[in-house]
């Protein structure tokens, strides 16, 4: 995904200026440092495709993605157009990208973690019955009681999405290396632990670690 805001956010002229970069909550911050270079923001919103929808309609964001890959950008002239992710329209963008780059995505993809850092991205799932989805949907930043995490200062704790505002049915606690995000499956019972490092395999550990404890802590 941050490999298509590259290529896209520099070759669709005809979108508005301050188009914008649209994500859930649990997608890859390698996405925020690629806007900050392209002078874009970065517009985050709780898990569910339908968020970018208002976005995407009146063109404020170029482009919508997700965890997942799920992707849906707008046509050449600006105008919205989508098929909820569609895989054949990336894959004939990941074509585009080689004929007018003269390289592959990954190879950008490369390139790009040379100037923003190589990111670690997992998720772990736990089992969570009523009683847990209802703890972390009630749950307030203030209730987050974390001044550091795996090691770095905290920079926000987020329980509502700063793209509009919207609950995110859990919580996301964010430092300038990484950063965890705890929430509940809207389809299986299951609490889902994603975790991102820009430092490495022994750093998205302990975030990990850190985002384990934090649950139990709540739970308890």
């Amino acid at each position: 995904m941050a490999t298509v805001a590259w290529h896209l956010f520099r070759s669709r002229f005809q979108w508005q200026a301050d188009a914008g970069i649209g994500k859930t909550l649990v997608t890859s911050a390698m996405l925020d440092r690629v806007g900050q270079e392209l002078g874009r923001k970065v517009i985050e919103v709780p898990v569910g495709f339908k968020w970018f929808v208002p976005y995407l309609t009146d063109g404020s964001c170029g482009m919508g993605c997700e965890e997942s890959a799920g992707a849906s950008f707008l046509c050449f002239d600006g105008s919205p157009w989508s098929t909820d992710k569609d895989g054949p329209l990336l894959c004939l963008l990941a074509a585009e990208m080689a004929a007018r780059e003269e390289r592959g995505p990954d190879e950008i993809y490369r390139s790009l973690t040379e100037q923003f850092g190589a990111p670690l991205y997992q998720r772990q799932d736990a089992p969570a019955d009523d009683h847990v989805r209802s703890c972390l949907k009630s749950l307030k930043a203030e209730d987050v009681q974390m001044r550091t995490v795996a090691g770095s200062p905290v920079t926000e704790i987020l329980t509502t999405a700063p793209g509009n505002g919207a609950a995110i049915g859990g919580v996301k606690v964010c430092s300038r290396n990484g950063w965890f995000a705890i929430r509940p499956s809207g389809t299986e019972a299951i609490c889902k632990v994603y975790a991102e490092s820009f430092l490495g395999e022994q750093h998205l550990h302990a975030l990990h670690e850190e985002a384990q404890a934090l649950l139990q802590r709540l739970l308890a």
